[in-house]
């Protein structure tokens, strides 16, 4: 009981110096509300209000249903223009798509012979160009079949793809990337906030005052272990709800109480991250390089960013000992997927022993620092 109690009014005071500092308070409010919706909405990459125009030579039924399947939010309502204006147009920049329906269009296609729509890009906008490319295409194919296939009985198809998106039927990037930030955040603030209340211990001198009080290692690693991860569950918990699911709009196909005790089980690991960190770590500086050359690599090689099946076969057996590849693969299921703790239950175990081995090997590293400062 006596530890329990040192652990306790440990975690206490450093939530009581957490508090005092103010710009990483600032920091963590931020990390889990404005960086998220930044990411999410600043990062995607469907076309939004893409200017458009059309020069329409054919005057024909076809031809303005065409010009009337462009809508917002994807495009701008279309603006019909002469083809001698399409070239001052494109270069002033007014339009990113100028789209030539050529004379006796819809004719050619009635009588069976070949036709052609001409588009012209704005390619100086490289990723909005090239995906607004396969929007108009697609449109354009899709409005011409539909059309032809009303007034021509004989207009028939080889076969019909019908396509149903489980998760995200409007494929918006925001549904994804705002998870991959928040999963992000995680692993970076609670490496940091652990590995900082260390660093802060030993440059303000109070490690000095803990070493002369009847404490072992395991207290006092602990007591920064439960702190520093109730923050970040508390912070994780909040921008889930209001962040995420309030502003902006993303449905959680899963429990949340089931994501968060994997987050629960996901923060030992990074808080055991934070105090190996914080103990070979001498100075602030030292800790932040530490800080951008493992968290990138954690980032990149969790699965977030890029698929794991993408990465070289050699790579993808090493990265399964990376608890944060199985942090995003549980948080993915549960809530794109709707899984329960049936089928995420391997991930979950990974985790728990891989973050345990690695806590158990941070704590003797630093109960042997501590015993070298004595």
């Amino acid at each position: 009981m006596e530890t329990l109690a040192n652990i306790f009014w440990l975690g206490t005071k450093e939530l009581r110096s957490l508090r005092s500092d103010r710009v990483l308070v600032v920091f963590v409010i931020y990390a889990f509300s404005l960086a998220i919706i930044t990411q999410a909405r600043g990062t995607s990459s469907e076309v939004y209000n893409a200017s458009i125009a059309f020069v329409d030579e054919d005057h024909s039924t076809l031809s303005k249903k065409l010009i009337h399947a462009f809508f917002p939010p994807q495009f701008k309502p279309p603006v019909e223009i002469a083809a001698r204006e399409a070239d001052a147009a494109m270069d002033s920049g007014r339009f990113m798509f100028v789209v030539v329906i050529p004379p006796r269009y819809e004719l050619n296609l009635r009588a069976g012979r070949r036709a052609e729509v001409q588009v012209n890009i704005d390619a100086t906008a490289m990723l909005q160009a090239s995906v607004g490319a396969s929007y108009i295409q697609n449109i354009l194919s899709t409005e011409t079949a539909d059309f032809l296939s009303r007034s021509n009985a004989k207009f028939t198809y080889p076969a019909q793809f019908v396509v149903r998106k489980a998760f995200n039927p409007n494929g918006d990037t925001a549904w994804f990337s705002s998870i991959v930030a928040m999963i992000n955040q995680v692993t970076m603030l609670t490496t940091i906030l652990t590995g900082a209340a260390l660093i802060r211990e030993r440059e303000h001198g109070t490690i000095e005052h803990l070493l002369v009080m009847p404490l072992s290692a395991l207290e006092i690693a602990m007591a920064k272990v439960w702190s520093n991860a109730l923050v970040i569950l508390i912070a994780v918990l909040a921008s889930l709800f209001f962040v995420i699911r309030g502003v902006l709009h993303v449905p959680i196909a899963g429990s949340p109480m089931l994501f968060l005790f994997g987050v629960v089980l996901y923060l030992f690991f990074a808080t055991a991250l934070g105090v190996f960190l914080g103990t070979i770590a001498r100075t602030m500086a030292q800790f932040a390089l530490l800080i951008m050359l493992i968290l990138m690599v954690l980032q990149l090689l969790s699965g977030g960013s890029t698929p794991v099946e993408s990465q070289p076969p050699w790579l993808q057996k090493l990265t399964f000992f990376l608890p944060s590849r199985h942090f995003v693969s549980f948080s993915q299921s549960i809530i794109y997927r709707g899984a329960g703790l049936e089928s995420v239950w391997p991930n979950f175990l990974a985790v728990a022993l891989i973050g345990l081995a690695f806590f158990v090997f941070s704590l003797k590293l630093f109960r042997r620092s501590i015993s070298l400062s004595r």
